[in-house]
């Protein structure tokens, strides 16, 4: 049975990309349903009725449904496992845990970051006002962190993972708005952002 994400109407939250490129990655058929946040749909009895957290991405397998981004994709890679399917954390247990530590920390913490560099600034390139001092630390903080974590240009643990493209996005709120970035996570970003399952989100953006 082909699963159903449900997604924001206007494709900017970091955290149904993750769940989408999960999906995608995993090469599992699905279709997408939108919900308008602006209208308050998501909290409609239609969607918080059957989403638990009332919030996007939801999982919708059968009568089964799961929300939170790092949920669901763990879920997808327990229950399609590599090799037949792509991995979506490394192999390494420490790699493994290092990964869903990443998923957490981009979740809960950088809140100046994520308020002042809001995803319109990410997917539609919305320009911003500098940032606060609370937001300066925090962007301090995202930078200092990623240049411990990011080994080299490409990707976090010697191959992709799904830390990478969440990782990755929370870099682009400073890199897509101009903000000062070292060049090895401006190059890190780029080449996440070029991945086959982040342009396809990505082209959901684009007229037609």
């Amino acid at each position: 049975m082909p699963f159903e994400l449900y997604v924001d109407s206007l494709y900017t939250s970091p955290y149904a990309l993750s769940a989408f490129v999960a999906l995608t990655e995993k090469g599992l058929p699905f279709s997408i349903k939108t919900v308008d946040l602006e209208s308050g749909a998501q909290r409609q009895a239609a969607y918080a009725g059957r989403a638990l957290t009332a919030r996007v991405p939801a999982l919708v397998e059968g009568d089964f449904v799961l929300t939170e981004s790092s949920a669901i994709t763990e879920y997808l890679d327990e229950t399609f496992p590599a090799p037949e399917y792509v991995a979506l954390y490394p192999q390494d247990r420490r790699q493994r845990a290092q990964a869903r530590q990443i998923q957490a920390w981009v979740r809960s913490d950088l809140v100046p970051v994520r308020v002042e560099r809001d995803t319109e600034t990410v997917f539609f390139k919305k320009p911003c006002a500098p940032l606060s001092e609370s937001g300066q630390q925090a962007a301090a903080k995202l930078v200092q962190v990623a240049e411990r974590v990011v080994q080299g240009p490409q990707h976090l643990f010697g191959e992709w993972s799904i830390a990478d493209t969440d990782l990755a996005i929370l870099l682009s709120r400073l890199v897509r708005n101009g903000d000062p970035v070292p060049a090895k996570l401006r190059e890190y970003v780029e080449f996440q952002w070029q991945r086959p399952p982040v342009q396809a989100w990505l082209a959901r953006h684009q007229p037609g």
